[in-house]
């Protein structure tokens, strides 16, 4: 962790009182290397400039004339630079927070938004959760080349079962019980260790080879619950199923047989419908899905109100499940219009008779606002990583 005294900090304001009080707060918090600017262009002339001497924290207001301060933010992620950043504008609330989201779809590591007026309160919070380390992570991770495989590398790799399920815990909000958990598929890789399903899931489903994993996750997942009920957890666990799958009119038979086969009700599994596709061959995915409700399987639509006509799915397809997706519950807490729209799933969601679950829960503020709206279940690191199934079980027995 950096000290204020160690920190070179940019001032990009072009109001010249505010520039000043700015200025002026930080050498009170014992900043001593402050450079300033009117725009945009002059911070990006001084970033240059200072070269080998990197600013650690640009403080930018977005109104500003020649240079504004959204496109100061698109040429700091143009050029991957180590600066992280304060906004600070009297702009509206919910324009901030699309500002900030716009700063990390740029890459920029965001360090907090202010609303002015500015007090030195604020200020010095957010300039003590700036660390070396955080940065440089950041920066170096966009120089780390992500292995890339071919379709056939990953056949071989799901052929030869190197594939496993890990699993994170759904936790009941009312009573704070594990009451299930999502298999997600990782690649157990000879060379490259753990891969995530980015590497993998797309060009399985372009290439429509999807369903040799998902019996794969099925089988091991099944097998997971029927160890998870021997040892007296009973719960019940999710495993994805790719709508591009759904147009085989006899999927639904292989599935259930495949539970079946491993001593498991269908009750205890959850198909978690992707909406990475658009469902092209309505009718037999309508059929396949209506045949697994049948047989007892829970069918839950996944990353509600990101995919293909998500309200169109509920009105057409007997859905147990409704997960809202981690995009909207990310800054819950403090973004109204995230609140309103999760807050208006979760209650349809209770009038459609269905469980409301929320991905991507990360703090306590997230797991107090969702119990507070009546949500079911919450998912998410605040909770915990997916993990193997042995520490699963630890994870329940603890």
């Amino acid at each position: 962790m950096k000290k204020a005294s160690e920190l070179n900090i940019l001032v990009v304001e072009d109001d010249s009182f505010q520039r000043r009080l700015v200025v002026n707060m930080l050498r009170s918090v014992g900043v001593i290397e402050i450079c300033d600017a009117e725009n945009g262009r002059q911070a990006l002339e001084l970033i240059h400039v200072v070269g080998a001497k990197t600013v650690d924290i640009a403080i930018c207001d977005m109104n500003m004339p020649e240079m504004d301060g959204l496109e100061f933010l698109r040429h700091l992620g143009q050029e991957k630079t180590a600066t992280s950043i304060i906004i600070l504008s009297t702009l509206d609330s919910k324009l901030l927070a699309s500002v900030a989201k716009m700063s990390l779809a740029y890459g920029i590591h965001l360090l907090g938004v202010i609303e002015k007026p500015i007090s030195v309160a604020q200020l010095q919070l957010l300039i003590s959760q700036y660390t070396t380390t955080d940065v440089k992570s950041q920066h170096v991770e966009t120089k780390v080349a992500t292995p890339v495989f071919s379709l056939e590398e990953i056949l071989i790799g799901v052929r030869a079962k190197q594939f496993e399920p890990f699993f994170q815990p759904k936790v009941d909000l009312k009573t704070g019980r594990v009451s299930g958990a999502e298999a997600l598929a990782r690649w157990l890789h000879p060379e490259h260790g753990v891969i995530a399903p980015y590497a993998f899931i797309d060009l399985l489903e372009q290439g429509k080879q999807i369903d040799e994993l998902t019996f794969l996750m099925l089988e091991k997942a099944a097998a997971a619950s029927r160890l998870l009920d021997d040892k007296g957890y009973t719960m019940t666990i999710s495993v994805n199923l790719s709508l591009t799958s759904l147009s085989d009119i006899t999927l639904a038979k292989k599935i259930t047989q495949v539970v079946r086969d491993a001593g498991v009700d269908p009750a205890q599994i959850i198909l978690e419908v992707t909406e990475s596709a658009a469902m092209t061959d309505v009718a037999p995915a309508l059929e396949n899905l209506a045949r697994l409700r049948m047989h007892g399987f829970g069918l839950s639509i996944d990353d509600y109100g990101t995919g293909y006509s998500s309200m169109q799915q509920l009105t057409r397809v007997a859905f147990s499940e409704l997960k809202i997706d981690q995009s909207f519950v990310k800054d819950i807490a403090t973004n109204q219009a995230l609140r309103i729209i999760v807050e208006s799933s979760i209650d349809m969601a209770r009038k459609l008779g269905v469980k409301s679950i929320a991905e991507g829960v990360e703090t306590q503020e997230d797991w107090d606002t969702l119990k507070s709206m009546g949500c079911n279940m919450a998912q998410g690191y605040f909770i915990a990583k997916p993990m193997s199934l042995y520490s699963f079980i630890e994870f329940c027995e603890g």
